[in-house]
């Protein structure tokens, strides 16, 4: 279905599962369960954007638990992922540059950019590319630079499941993988792998290569006018604690929180205690939009 008017959204559309067409191609979006309607938030809305391999299914429990505190929010599947179609996207700047087009098609004028791990990559050139489109930033997962291993890209390529396997191991703590996670039937560790394993052919090598690729990150958050979060896991392998200090110091106005006992997969793992340091957040950006 398509989007309507900005004037209109009195009536928002009650589809949880959503589409737009945004540089002529499908772009597949959830709404954390409830109609996307930002009139009806003190909030500015988020942007989720998922990471390497993903689609819009790993924010679902942190889009949840932010709509049930009244946030409005978007979760598209980036192009080429999911069930948007188009290529996926050859870079980070591409993928940045692309942001506000779906923005656009939404609707939408600024919002809070949130991204996990590559996503955190998009969302941070955008806010520097496109300051006028981000009241906030927020990183989850995030180093920059990103280097992935020439051994991790080649395996994606050339053994994508073997390779995705060993990316949700090193993923998740020693315990959620023991214990299974949430309980109640779901194996948690099971998540992540799904979601990646359903990913379009080709797509995690193309992913990988973008993070390795993308060089100017610390340039990038020198530019970022509006307020930063960096959340970070401390049991996370694969963009460890140690590597955020020189992102942190280019950052002008950041905050930084941390989860304990936890893996990079933070969404699947610690759902909750993302949604709630994103709240504790949220009023910084809500002061850069009434600036």
């Amino acid at each position: 279905m398509s989007w309507p008017d900005p004037a209109t959204r009195a009536n928002p559309p009650t589809a949880r599962q959503l589409e737009l067409t945004v540089a002529g191609y499908r772009c597949r979006l959830a709404s954390g369960g409830q109609p996307f309607n930002p009139d009806r938030s003190p909030w500015p809305p988020l942007l989720l954007l998922h990471g390497a391999a993903n689609d819009r299914d790993a924010w679902q429990q942190v889009a949840s638990g932010l709509t049930a505190a009244g946030c409005a929010v978007l979760v598209p599947d980036l192009p080429g992922h999911g069930l948007s179609s188009g290529p996926a996207l050859p870079s980070i700047e591409a993928l940045a540059d692309w942001v506000p087009t779906l923005l656009d098609a939404a609707g939408v004028g600024q919002a809070i950019l949130v991204g996990h791990s590559m996503g955190s990559l998009v969302a941070l050139e955008c806010a520097a590319g496109h300051p006028q489109r981000a009241s906030g930033l927020a990183l989850l997962g995030t180093s920059a630079p990103m280097p992935v291993a020439d051994a991790l890209i080649a395996g994606a390529k050339a053994n994508p499941d073997n390779t995705i396997r060993m990316m949700n191991e090193y993923s998740l703590t020693p315990k959620f993988r023991l214990t299974g996670g949430h309980g109640y039937g779901i194996w948690g560790p099971g998540v992540t792998l799904a979601i990646m394993r359903r990913s379009p052919p080709g797509v995690l090598a193309i992913d990988l290569a973008n993070c390795n690729n993308y060089q100017h990150g610390l340039e990038a958050a020198a530019q970022v006018a509006c307020p930063a979060l960096l959340l970070v896991a401390r049991r996370d392998r694969m963009t460890p604690r140690r590597n955020l200090p020189p992102l942190e110091a280019a950052l002008r106005q950041v905050l930084r929180a941390e989860i304990s006992e936890c893996g990079h997969a933070m969404t699947n793992e610690q759902p909750q205690a993302v949604v709630k340091r994103l709240l504790e957040f949220l009023p910084q950006a809500l002061r850069r939009r009434l600036a």
